[in-house]
């Protein structure tokens, strides 16, 4: 039994996992990943703007990141916005192109960016269970306004607790994923 309430909740959650994915795109694991710069914000005329709308940003030789603005006087704002950042990685500026060298992590390093994901994990879970609640809830509502009879809200919150078993899964899935690239020497 498939309703309006379980495809808004397989959005819902597909949004989730969407975030997930982002959050653990900013968490670098050694290597040079042109999304360890999206959430930095560079003041471009007043106007705060993600980097890769101000310049080419490509991985070279694995663990060198080049930014090339496409405006040669936005480099040092955008040299700035990485430095200040809490990506902890010194930026070099030859003027033209911008260069990021990501050191390799040290083993202390590597448990803490574990932990970090670990710990993000468990507040995507939370939003996912959040998300179970809210549909769980609008079924009780339809039950009592006589939409639905006993059996099928039963049988609509069964399916959305597969629903979450599913993404709750992913979310499993992803976060070992992230967690083995992190720990890999």
């Amino acid at each position: 039994m498939k309703l309006d309430i379980h495809t808004e909740l397989e959005e819902q959650m597909d949004k989730t996992i969407e975030a997930m994915k982002f959050e653990f795109g900013t968490i670098r694991a050694g290597r040079a990943n042109a999304s360890m710069l999206d959430k930095i914000r560079v003041d471009y005329y007043g106007t705060p703007t993600p980097i890769n709308q101000m310049a080419a940003v490509a991985v070279s030789e694995g663990r060198i990141l080049t930014i090339t603005p496409w405006d040669k006087s936005s480099a040092h704002d955008i040299e700035k916005a990485i430095s200040e950042s809490d990506i902890g990685i010194s930026p070099s500026n030859d003027g033209s192109v911008i260069r990021i060298v990501v050191p390799p992590l040290t083993e202390e390093r590597r448990k803490e960016l574990a932990k970090k994901v670990s710990k993000a994990s468990e507040t995507f879970k939370v939003r996912i269970r959040n998300e179970r609640r809210d549909a769980n809830e609008k079924i009780k509502k339809m039950e009592k306004s006589a939409e639905l009879t006993e059996d099928d809200a039963k049988k609509a919150t069964e399916e959305v607790q597969n629903i979450t078993d599913k993404y709750v899964k992913l979310i499993d899935t992803l976060t070992a994923e992230k967690e083995k690239d992190i720990l890999e020497v």
